[in-house]
This record gives structure tokens, sequence and C-alpha cells, in this order.
């Protein structure tokens, strides 16, 4: 007789999809398990508990990090498609990370593990072949192990913007820069009502009208979520965060599918009728990293911040250079929310057109380096503003072995990319056995 081991992969899969998401409507999870399985990228990209499940207590971190020195602020959730174009009332367009909402202190390689493996995932998408594939990832790795051997301070102070880039990066930046304004974002999301008040638009296909209770209890939030917000802010005042109007945003996200998410419209800092702001309020959840922990590692956590919305708060101005000045938290119905503005530059780089490896090359050369300079500024706000001993330590625990750590990287993202596209598989025999059944 033939026993099914504990080791089985498909099972494991999707016993952890359903532990993880139990507590979605079975609609919200039929929608987002659909979105899963459009691609093994997809997968990879709402199922993030899986490879901190997977990685967390791997010994290979132990060769190249593993020390209190070598952690810093991740953003926990590192993948292509989790880099993009940011810009707020100052009007200078920016590219880095912008999803914070698994932000986490850990090991370095945490981050670079899970950007290396999207990354092969993405060159597979896209039929890369395997050695063009590996130079890119090669060129990804030099280029964040590099930045450690330049002026840290300066590394940690830079930011991709129009005049800062070069290339693919700058050619996307200064089209965003073109198309997209203020104006236009208020346009497509609000309309004027009959007295000229800016209103959300009715019937908008990703924002749903909210019950009288619910709208006012979350002006009342928003009131008391001015508490939580740096000097910093422009035109900060009571008529600045005025609400003229607030909504459900749906159907967004794909890991985040399902969590409680509103839109909040307030009054511009000027008398500017295009000067609104849009803020954007997310539920948030334990990150990804924390289920992977142990009860004790958990405790700590726990006594590290007073809630997530502070957690997702702090790893948003750590990691980010000019961080969103409306970024702080509310409470509302028993659950705590980060809020942030919806950039109106929001952008995301259009990885699919990357066609040549050299334009891989070069926007892996990107992403490697902005990623170090997050890491930097990172371990600066652990460390009281000083990135050196992150630096010093990281470059230490490579030394001269810089080829072997390459060459981890790379083995690592095949083989992890491998089991991603087995994941996917089990996901979609899953759905279509539930279709069968007449249960999804």
């Amino acid at each position: 007789m033939k026993i099914r081991t504990a080791h089985h992969r498909a099972d494991q899969v999707i016993q952890s999809l359903e532990r993880f998401n139990a507590d979605l409507t079975q609609n919200l999870k039929c929608e987002k398990y659909t979105k899963m399985a459009e691609s093994a990228f997809s997968f990879y990209r709402g199922s993030n508990h899986l490879y901190w499940h997977d990685v967390y207590r791997d010994w290979q971190f132990s060769l190249f990090g593993g020390l209190e020195d070598t952690q810093t602020w991740l953003l926990g959730d590192v993948h292509v498609h989790n880099y993009g174009a940011y810009g707020s009332h100052d009007r200078v367009l920016r590219f880095g990370l912008d999803d914070f909402d698994d932000g986490v202190i850990g090991d370095y390689q945490y981050d670079l593990w899970r950007l290396t493996i999207s990354l092969e995932l993405a060159l597979r998408e896209q039929k890369v072949k395997r050695k063009k594939a590996d130079q890119v990832i090669d060129t990804l790795a030099d280029a964040y192990l590099g930045a450690f051997s330049q002026d840290i301070e300066r590394v940690a102070d830079w930011v991709a913007r129009p005049d800062s880039s070069d290339g693919l990066l700058r050619k996307f930046l200064e089209k965003t820069e073109r198309k997209k304004s203020r104006e236009k974002m208020l346009e497509k999301w609000t309309d004027l009502d009959g007295s000229g008040e800016r209103v959300f638009k009715p019937g908008h296909p990703k924002l749903a009208v909210l019950d009288s209770v619910t709208s006012d209890a979350l002006t009342e939030a928003l009131s008391d979520y001015q508490a939580t917000l740096d000097d910093h802010v422009p035109g900060h005042s009571h008529q600045h965060f005025r609400v003229k109007a607030v909504a459900r945003r749906v159907n967004a996200g794909t890991g985040s599918l399902g969590c409680d998410r509103y839109y909040a419209l307030i009054e511009g800092a000027a008398t500017d009728d295009h000067d609104d702001v849009i803020l954007d309020i997310k539920a948030q959840q334990k990150p990804a990293a924390w289920h992977a922990m142990t009860d004790r590692e958990q405790s700590e956590y726990n006594h590290l911040f007073q809630h997530e919305g502070e957690r997702h708060c702090r790893a948003f101005q750590a990691l980010a250079r000019h961080p969103d000045p409306y970024v702080g938290w509310l409470e509302l119905d028993n659950q705590v929310f980060s809020v942030r503005e919806r950039s109106p530059f929001k952008a995301d780089f259009p990885v699919h057109k990357l066609t040549k490896t050299k334009h891989w090359e070069e926007m892996a050369n990107n992403w490697g380096y902005i990623l170090a300079a997050s890491h930097l500024r990172g371990a600066r706000a652990l460390n009281d503003g000083d990135a050196e001993p992150f630096a010093r330590a990281v470059c230490e625990q490579v030394g001269e072995r810089r080829d072997d750590f390459k060459a981890l990287l790379l083995n690592l993202s095949r083989a992890y990319a491998d089991c991603v596209e087995q994941d996917y598989q089990a996901l979609r025999v899953y759905l279509e056995r539930g279709r069968e059944q007449g249960t999804s």
C-alpha cells in the first residue's frame, strides 16, 4: 500500500493557499485564484507566503549573510513589477520600489533572492534563451554588489529620475511625465457635481458606493489620521484635509485581493481646482514573512510595532527616497489601514516590451542598483543614520567569493522558478477539478 508522503508538494501548495486565504469569501477566493492561474509569474505574485515558508530557514543564507549587520529594512515582496514610477506635489518623477505592504526587517538576501527569481520567471515568459537569461541575472547581481563599492551615502541618497537615468528607463520616465498629470488622474477618477464640487465618478468600474454609516466612520477616521503624519505635508491644514468624497476601491491587486480598501478625495492644498488629492486607504495584514516565523520570533515582532499600519509607514519611510508625505494610518471597524497618496504619475515599466538581451541587461542593472540603494536607506534607518555597518558586512560576507555568490543566485533562481511553475500547474489542476465538481 502506498502512502502519500508529507513532502507531496502539490498538496502542500493547495493546503497553504487555502489556509492563507481562508478569510476570503468563496467569490473573492475564486477571483484571486483565477488571477494567479494566468501565468507562473502571476502565481508567484499571489503566493508570497509560500516563498517565505520555503526560504525562511534556508541554510544557504549563512554563506553570504545571516548576521545582525546584514539585516536591513526589506520590501518583503520584491519582483520586477513592484518597481514603478511615482511622484507627488513637487512634480518630480521618480522610479523605485512602490509596494510596502510586506515590508519587514531581515537579511538582505530575502529581497535579492525574490527579485532574482521574479526576473527568471519574467525572462521565461518572454522565452529568452538560457545563456542570455544567465547574462541578465548576472548583470543584476553585479549591479547590486557594485553599489556597495561606491560612496555609500551618495548611493543611499540617489534616486532614479529622468535627469539621473539614461536609456530605456529615462525614455519611460520622460514618456510618463508627458502623458500623466494630476489633472488627468482627477479626470479619470472624478467629476464635478451640479454645485461644482469634485466627487468620484458615479458607476466607475473600480469604485463602489459606501453606505452612510461606513462613509461617516471613514471620514471621522481621516480626521484622526492627520496626527500620524510628519510635518512636511504640503499645505497641511484642516481645510486641505477636508474630505470631499469617499468610495470603496475594488478589483485591485493580486496578493492583496480581498483586503478592504478605500479611496478618499480631499481638498487640494492650493486654490487650483485640479490640486485635489486622492488617498489610497488599505487594510494592512501581517507581512508574509510573519507566517514563517516561530512563536518566539512572532512575539518579538509584535513588540516592534504597535500595529501593521505603523510597520507599513516605517518601511515606506525607510526604503523610499522622498517618501509620500501623506503616508500614515487610521483605524476603522477594528482594522488598521495604511494611508498614502495615489500618485498622479503612477506607472509600471512595460517589462513585456523588452525584446533584446541588452535591454533586459539595462533594466536588470537598474533593478539591482535601486534595490541596493533602498537597502542602504533601510539600514540607515535601523542604525541611527549610518548605513556603513550594513554595507561593510555585506562586502565582507561576499569578499573574494563574488563568483560563488552570483552562481548561488543563478542556480537558486532557476531551481525555484522550476518549483513555481510546478506549483502553478498544481493550482490549475485544483481549479479544473473544482470546475468539474461544481465547487469553483
